[in-house]
């Protein structure tokens, strides 16, 4: 489409592309309805226009979106011609006008018939029609005559233009019949009955294909209609009084639409709600009109009663309180939810056996039987040597000693290396003498230059620039293998990587060093993420249990470890930067504190998991799963004697 678009085209067709745009999408994207309304303004062709699109859209999208824009175009520009022939077509003929116009200067003439009634040549072929209709009858009537019996004939007048006329000319006039009777004409005269029935019972049924009547559509106002005084008139020439319209406020134009449909729902019917699924008959409808309800009197000390026990009841907590009070200062309190972390241990009775097992070795029997107040013993038992027990090996001891390094001083270590290398060089020229490596060239370099003459002799004095050419090919040599011995020494990424994780990670086998911490508000997502990302950077173990008032961290690695750990839990993360608001509305800083360090031996927990409990009982069997609740038991009681302490 090469032809741009009007800006009333574009006005029109702006919503069928915003329409289609959101369609193709999904969503509405105002950027690629503009440009896409720039390129139909433009002229732009299909290809110049899907380059356009392309800048905001996937090449393929763009295209199949320009196809589709390119089809709303095509579409409005038919449907604009269709409308301009219709119109073109319904205008009346410039006869019609000229003849209007002078029926209008005639003053004693009938007045104008407007346009949407029907036109001069309208009213000739309907006249011609009517004769047509009329010639057929009398043609029909001859042949009754001739006693022959016409078929029934369907007539459709196919003139888009002119009104369709019943047929009603088909039957006879009543007058008709009793003429024929009077005749004797009997049997011409029931044919012509049958045949006027027949022509009805078609034309009730629809058989006859009459042209549909067309609503005329008024594409032009009415004209207007004036007498020789200037007084508006009608067809029939009586007077009409032309409503005014006058301009008025929007305001009152919403009050009066609002007062309409206010009407509109008091005319609705009311539902039957008897009739739908969710009416509850069981409940009562509540009356449109209230219901007089009687005087009630209440009886005498009703109110008194009533502010007697207010008082009781406040009294009551008063005292409740008061004596929360001197539980929480005696220590009543805390001693209580101090008995209730632990719970009680199930003793259960065992049977007391007749003989002790360290008696039952010098007992003669198995029981204590006393003989003349002594005791049945086996003499021979009993000696006056003492048995030491054999000492077995702390399963955290290592199998060899492991002494404590020795860190030399400067002078020590210089001398150290200067013995070093000296017996390097004894052995590099031993290995000379016998012939086992070739004799090293002689050193030479720019500081030696001035020196030439005493190292190469002759040599120096025949080619001097040979011999500096010479000078810097050693040199030369010297750098290469410096570097070269450095790139052999160098680690790569993953031998450095390694050796940072070797660094970091500790030997845990003989012992595993445990450090748990008390946390009063842990909420806050740098901090969590703090905790949980440092454990993992050093390879520690273990868990973060949230409860209120008391979060635990529980963690499991080496010494180093810990040691870094610590620092970063009591030092680094600044805990006092937020506040926590205890149930009496009051306000504290928070705070982490160490509740126990130690070494077990071996780990209870996996990766750094945190772990929300609602109650304390489910923190409490978090821990008894792996064994420690021992740690939720220390860590909890502290945090209850803290809050004892602040009350």
């Amino acid at each position: 489409m090469a032809s741009s678009l009007s800006k009333k085209d574009i006005e029109e067709i702006k919503p069928y592309v915003d329409k289609t745009v959101q369609k193709f999408l999904g969503f509405s994207e105002p950027s690629l309805v503009t440009a896409a309304l720039n390129c139909l303004t433009s002229g732009y062709d299909k290809r110049k226009t899907s380059n356009k699109l392309a800048s905001l859209l996937d090449e393929k999208k763009a295209t199949r979106l320009t196809e589709r824009i390119f089809e709303l175009a095509e579409e409005l520009k038919s449907a604009q011609r269709a409308s301009r022939k219709r119109h073109h077509e319904s205008e009346p003929k410039q006869e019609d006008r000229e003849v209007s116009k002078k029926a209008r200067m005639k003053p004693n003439m009938e007045p104008e018939i407007p346009e949407r009634c029907y036109g001069l040549f309208q009213i000739k072929e309907m006249m011609a029609n009517a004769q047509k209709m009329i010639e057929e009858r009398k043609r029909a009537l001859n042949a009754l005559r001739a006693d022959e019996t016409p078929p029934v004939r369907s007539f459709m007048f196919r003139n888009d233009d002119a009104v369709p006329i019943r047929p009603a000319l088909y039957g006879l006039p009543p007058t008709t019949i009793p003429s024929l009777m009077q005749r004797g004409d009997t049997d011409k005269a029931r044919k012509i009955a049958q045949l006027q029935a027949q022509i009805q019972s078609k034309l009730s049924t629809g058989m006859l294909n009459l042209p549909p009547i067309r609503p005329v559509v008024q594409d032009k106002p009415t004209p207007l209609i004036l007498d020789d005084e200037g007084r508006t008139v009608d067809i029939t020439g009586k007077e009409v009084q032309l409503t005014h319209v006058v301009p008025t406020l929007k305001a009152n134009i919403r009050a009066k639409k609002r007062e309409e449909f206010r009407q509109q729902l008091q005319e609705r019917v009311v539902e039957d709600l008897s009739e739908t699924h969710f009416f509850d008959s069981r409940i009562g409808m509540k009356s449109a009109v209230r219901n007089k309800r009687a005087l009630r009197f209440h009886e005498p000390g009703k109110f008194q009663q009533l502010a007697d026990r207010m008082r009781m009841k406040a009294q009551l907590e008063k005292l409740q309180n008061e004596i929360s009070q001197i539980a929480r200062r005696t220590g009543i309190t805390s001693a209580t939810k101090l008995a209730l972390i632990a719970p009680k241990a199930e003793h259960r009775e065992e049977e007391i056996p007749d003989v002790e097992w360290w008696d039952s070795v010098i007992l003669t029997e198995e029981s204590y039987i006393v003989e003349n107040g002594k005791t049945l013993l086996k003499e021979s038992a009993i000696t006056n040597l003492v048995e030491h027990p054999i000492q077995l090996r702390p399963p955290t001891d290592p199998l060899k000693p492991v002494y404590m390094p020795v860190f030399l001083t400067k002078k020590e270590r210089k001398k150290l290396r200067r013995q070093n290398r000296r017996e390097a060089w004894k052995e590099e020229q031993e290995k000379i003498r016998l012939g086992l490596e070739p004799p090293p060239e002689p050193k030479a370099g720019f500081s030696l230059i001035s020196n030439l003459m005493r190292v190469l002799g002759t040599e120096a004095v025949q080619d001097p620039t040979k011999i500096e050419a010479h000078v810097r090919e050693q040199m030369a040599k010297r750098q290469k293998a410096h570097e070269e011995a450095n790139a052999a020494r160098r680690l790569t990424a993953d031998q450095r990587r390694e050796k940072k994780v070797r660094k970091l990670k500790e030997d845990t086998t003989l012992g595993v060093s445990v450090s748990v911490y008390r946390v009063k508000e842990l909420s806050n997502a740098s901090k969590k993420f703090r905790v949980e990302t440092n454990a993992k950077q050093l390879f520690l173990t273990g868990c973060v249990v949230l409860f209120k008032d008391c979060n635990v961290v529980v963690v499991e690695g080496g010494t180093k470890q810990q040691k870094k750990y610590r620092r970063l839990m009591l030092n680094r993360i600044k805990w006092e930067e937020d506040t926590v608001k205890h149930s009496d509305g009051n306000e504290s800083p928070n705070k982490c504190v160490l509740v126990w360090e130690g070494t077990v031996k071996q780990r209870s927990f996996g990766d750094m998991k945190f772990k929300v409990c609602p109650t304390e009982k489910l923190a409490r069997e978090h821990f008894k799963k792996h064994s420690v609740e021992q740690y939720w038991d220390l860590a909890y009681s502290g945090a209850v004697l803290e809050a004892t302490d602040d009350v």
